[in-house]
């Protein structure tokens, strides 16, 4: 991870192929594009290897999650449950359907406490959208079986997770919807983009329309199409997903590269004492774009992370500090602040997210390293970096 790390012909082909049309757009041109559909080609290879019947590729992650949620309903006043360690985006495309975020507590799975999720839910909620941060997923089957007791929704946010499966199934397929990104640091990468995967026709044909200003793509061109709902520019460039063509075609390639890196990690880390990995659910594999692993305590994970860096092991994070990943430095969230304002009836529906108690997260993310797996490392430097992991976590075990 990431793709663009091995950019190479294949994607050059790819991208040239549009070059040549000069149709950059994924609609209309037809005479103009010599039969050239990357986003179309995207979308039927995605949907094949994703194991679902539908695809819809569309601008970035974040686009995608929005579609996802419009697309099956969510509007204004539903609530979603969602983990305190995601990326931002995660509450802001519910925050952005006039939807509310419901923050619950992570385990050690460093996803959705299953038992946070059935506390959380009320009258209002709609959906359970467990992030498989890290390359990692949730307890599913928990999530599931607490879904279906409820009526509610799940929607898998894979977009750190692409390749891994979970009882045979790929990420993304085993909710009622899945969300990727392929932006420039993804598994595989567009440069920006994303997809919605389900095997709902009706979650599709909306997501369809609803990344395109409701135009329901009937009728010869442009101009003879109708709009049954209102939508939004979630459209992705042909330039994109020619990229994600070729890169696609080579997401068994990165993820075996991946494996084979984890491995070797992971096979000095479980040697020593008071480290652990983070627990992966039964019937999960992971995509293994990151190692992740607890120290004893919040205080040794600090000091180790920074140990980690001074010795050159680059590309590792400690989430509890991070401005991005984790709920203590939402600020935006926690004092909902948006520019335009958010309609009051989000504000008063919104938790106090300054009084919360995740004491129960901060007791897992706390003591929480990940470390990167890069494409483009040789073997040799694996090595050389899993001794020096190795020597750096001794003193902290």
């Amino acid at each position: 991870m990431p793709g663009f790390e091995l950019f190479g012909d294949r994607e050059k082909s790819q991208v040239q192929d549009v070059l040549n049309t000069g149709v950059l757009m994924r609609y209309g041109f037809d005479s103009m594009r010599n039969n050239h559909w990357k986003a179309l080609e995207l979308e039927e290879a995605l949907a094949k290897r994703m194991q679902s019947k539908y695809a819809q590729v569309v601008s970035s992650g974040t686009a995608a999650l929005t579609v996802a949620l419009a697309s099956a309903g969510i509007g204004a006043g539903d609530e979603v449950i969602m983990p305190t360690f995601t990326f931002v985006a995660s509450f802001e495309s519910i925050l952005a359907l006039g939807a509310v975020p419901i923050l619950v507590d992570v385990d050690d799975t460093l996803t959705l406490d299953p038992i946070a999720v059935e506390n959380a839910i009320t009258s209002k909620t709609k959906v359970v959208m467990p992030v498989h941060m890290c390359g990692s997923m949730a307890d599913l089957k928990a999530l599931k079986v607490i879904c279906d007791k409820h009526d509610l929704l799940l929607l898998e946010d894979a977009c750190q997770a692409i390749g891994g499966s979970f009882d045979g199934k790929p990420l993304g397929s085993y909710g009622d919807l899945g969300c990727f990104s392929f932006d420039y640091v993804k598994t595989i990468t567009c440069g920006e983009g994303g997809a919605v995967i389900t095997n709902n026709e009706k979650y599709k044909l909306n997501a369809d329309h609803y990344s395109d200003h409701g135009h329901d793509h009937v009728g010869s061109n442009r101009g003879t199409e109708t709009h049954p709902f209102l939508g939004y520019n979630f459209r992705i460039s042909e330039l994109n997903a020619a990229v994600g063509c070729a890169q696609l075609n080579r997401l068994d390639d990165f993820l075996e590269i991946q494996e084979k890196h984890y491995n070797s990690f992971r096979k000095e880390i479980e040697t020593l004492s008071n480290i652990t990995l983070r627990k992966v659910p039964n019937g999960g594999v992971e995509n293994y774009s990151f190692i992740s692993f607890f120290l004893p305590t919040t205080e040794l994970a600090k000091k180790a992370h920074t140990a980690l860096g001074d010795a050159g092991v680059d590309a590792c994070f400690y989430w509890y500090d991070n401005n991005w990943h984790y709920y203590k430095k939402w600020e935006h969230l926690t004092y909902k602040k948006s520019l335009g304002n958010l309609p009051q009836e989000v504000i008063n529906q919104l938790p106090d997210y300054s009084k919360s108690d995740f004491s129960k997260s901060d007791a897992w993310v706390g003591r929480t390293i990940s470390c990167l797996i890069k494409l483009s490392w040789t073997q040799e430097q694996v090595l050389e970096r899993a001794a020096k992991m190795k020597d750096v976590l001794t003193k902290f075990a």
